[in-house]
């Protein structure tokens, strides 16, 4: 029987030998059952435990399995794992259901950056109450009851602790670098982001876990949990896309292809193809629209949770009257090529 997802990783533990974190190289998804029949027949499989430690007696003949199935990433850090004492698991996921541990929450977060999965795609339900909150320094993560311990330990050694973040999430590119994309700043880029091959996030731009884009697109704004951006689309300057977490409700909120958000703009409604939002116009389920005919001309005033997920509109605020208008988008957005070629 095949299964949904199977990775091999370090783990990182608290005192209480409690794992906080996971990172796994090379995970895969749709297991084939040989490949599991194989690790089973190395590592003793308690179905009832998804996590298993692997004993140091165990790394050669897991190494050749792996070797078999072409997962090199996996070999070479078995062999690497030899002479360390960091502590090396193996996380195997029958289905996909609920993250019942630290260690398979990031394993799914990851199967998201590694493009295994999109967005909305896996099931995530709980993660936050499984995950530590934890210090991310640059003497690695640190879980957040044991850091004033840890910095007295480096001030009397003489070194300064360096925290950088402190989240359940950490940034992404400790954990996976997708081909083809460019990150002004990796801070602003949390674990379990989807970022499609021709991406680029500007300083500014942020994307969020369980979030992110199908392919190429410019992102200088905010892409929040739960929302997927379709190819070619532009996220301006301080725009925002209104998630499940950030009082979006229920309903997911997603932008189709060749979309624009001008500078602070934003959405609280899904966009299908070929829309716009000019800059300053925040669109929510409930903003009042007037739609215009093609020669601008009012016909009905609806909420804009009626318009959610069609393609080609415009939305823009009526300069002399302040009233908030669509009509038919006449022009798809085109993406410069140049910015995104050379990821």
């Amino acid at each position: 029987m095949s299964f949904f997802a199977l990775a091999l990783g370090t783990a990182t533990r608290n005192r209480d030998e409690k794992i906080i974190e996971a990172w796994y190289p090379q995970p895969v998804v749709n297991v084939d059952a040989t490949l599991i029949s194989d690790i089973k027949a190395v590592v003793k499989h308690d179905a009832g435990n998804a996590v298993h430690v692997l004993e140091k007696e165990q790394y050669s003949a897991v190494q050749t399995v792996f070797n078999t199935a072409g997962l090199q990433l996996n070999v070479k850090l078995l062999e690497a794992a030899k002479d360390s004492d960091q502590t090396l698991i193996l996380t195997m996921l029958e289905t996909d259901s609920a993250p019942a541990s630290v260690a398979e929450g990031y394993l799914k977060l990851q199967l998201l950056s590694h493009r295994l999965v999109k967005p909305q795609q896996v099931v995530l339900d709980g993660i936050f109450g499984i995950l530590h909150n934890i210090a991310w320094t640059n003497e690695g993560p640190i879980d957040l009851p044991e850091l004033p311990e840890r910095q007295i330990q480096a001030r009397l050694s003489g070194r300064v602790l360096e925290v950088n973040c402190i989240d359940k999430f950490p940034k992404m590119a400790d954990y996976v670098v997708p081909s083809g994309i460019r990150i002004g700043d990796t801070a602003r880029v949390r674990l379990g982001a989807h970022l499609g091959e021709g991406t680029t996030v500007m300083h500014e731009g942020f994307v969020n876990f369980n979030a992110g884009t199908e392919a190429v697109s410019m992102v200088e704004g905010r892409i929040s949990a739960g929302v997927f951006v379709g190819n070619g689309s532009d996220i301006g300057g301080g725009a925002s896309i209104m998630g499940t977490l950030s009082g979006g409700g229920k309903e997911v909120v997603s932008l189709g292809e060749n979309c624009l958000l001008g500078a602070n703009a934003g959405t609280g409604i899904p966009l299908g193809d070929r829309c716009t939002i000019e800059a300053g116009l925040y669109i929510t389920a409930g903003t009042k629209v007037t739609l215009l005919d093609n020669n601008k001309q009012a016909i009905e005033t609806v909420k804009a949770r009626d318009l959610a997920g069609k393609s080609d509109l415009l939305f823009w605020r009526n300069a002399q009257t302040g009233r908030i208008e669509c009509l038919t988008n006449k022009s798809a957005v085109e993406l410069n090529s140049e910015l995104h070629s050379h990821n």
